[in-house]
C-alpha cells in the first residue's frame, strides 16, 4: 500500500480532499494533505511575500518531519507546480509523481507563463480590484459541482498571493521520478491543461483521460480513487 502526499490546487487547502481520505485509507493507503502557507486553516499567515518556493517548502517539511519515503506525490492544478519542485528537491524520496489535471512546468516557467495572458490579466485585475494588489481571487467552480458542494467549498476558498503564480520554477538537471497524468476531459471555456496531457503522451508518461471536470476529488471521488489505484499499481 502507498504513502500518498497531495499538493493541492490554488485557493484550496487540505479540506478539499475530505472525501478522498476515507476512500484511500479504506484501501490501505496513508494519506497526507498538508495546507500551504496562507490558505485554508493557515490563511491567517497570508502575505504578499508568499511565493511558489514557500509552498514547495511547506510540502518538503512534511517529508522531513514525517520521515516520508517511497511517496506517491499527487499535484492537482496549481499543485502540479508545487509537486514538480518537491519531486526535484526530494531526490530519492518520491516513487511516483501523479499530475491531476495539473500544470507540469519545465525549468524556468511560471504558472502565468503556462496559463497564458488572458488568465494572467484576469488574476492581476482581480488582485487590483478586490485583493489589495496582491491577492488573486478564486476561479469559479466547475458548473457540474453540486449545490451542496458549492455551499461547502465556496466559503473555504481563499485568495492566493499572486507571487505564487509569478514565480518561475528552478529545477535541477537530475532525473525526475516516474510520472503519470490524469486529464479531466470535461473542460471549461479554456483548455489550459490539454497542453500537459499532450506532453505526457508524447513523453511516454502513464496517461488517463478521465470523464470529470477539474475537481474530481470533490465531484467524483470514487472514480478518482479507482484511477489512482490503477496508476499506483503500475509504478
Amino acid at each position: 500500500m502507498a504513502t500518498i502526499v497531495v499538493a493541492h490546487g490554488a485557493w484550496s487547502s487540505a479540506w478539499a480532499w475530505k472525501k478522498m481520505r476515507p476512500l484511500l485509507r479504506a484501501a490501505g493507503h496513508e494519506l497526507f494533505t498538508p495546507s500551504y502557507t496562507g490558505l485554508g486553516e493557515r490563511a491567517h499567515l497570508a502575505s504578499p511575500d508568499i511565493g511558489l518556493d514557500t509552498h514547495i517548502a511547506d510540502i518538503l517539511a512534511v517529508f522531513d518531519y514525517e520521515d516520508l519515503r517511497d511517496v506517491v506525490l499527487i499535484g492537482h492544478s496549481y499543485g502540479g507546480m508545487v509537486a514538480t519542485g518537491v519531486a526535484d528537491r526530494a531526490q530519492g524520496r518520491v516513487a511516483q509523481l501523479i499530475y491531476l489535471d495539473a500544470f507540469a512546468p519545465r525549468d524556468g516557467q511560471s504558472l502565468f507563463d503556462l496559463a497564458g495572458p488572458e488568465f494572467e490579466a484576469r488574476m492581476r485585475q482581480g488582485a487590483e480590484e478586490n485583493g489589495e494588489g496582491w491577492k488573486a481571487p478564486p476561479n469559479p467552480l466547475p458548473p457540474d459541482t453540486s449545490a451542496d458542494d458549492v455551499a461547502w467549498a465556496l466559503p473555504r476558498r481563499r485568495p492566493q498571493p499572486i507571487k505564487t503564480f509569478e514565480t518561475k520554477i528552478r529545477l535541477s538537471s537530475r532525473a525526475m521520478p516516474p510520472r503519470s497524468y490524469i486529464y479531466c476531459t470535461r473542460i471549461g471555456p479554456q483548455d489550459i491543461f490539454g497542453q500537459f496531457s499532450e506532453r505526457a503522451k508524447s513523453e511516454g508518461w502513464a496517461h488517463v483521460a478521465m470523464d470529470a471536470s477539474h475537481n474530481p476529488h470533490i465531484t467524483v471521488p470514487e472514480s478518482l480513487r479507482d484511477v489512482l489505484q490503477d496508476l499506483m499499481a503500475r509504478k
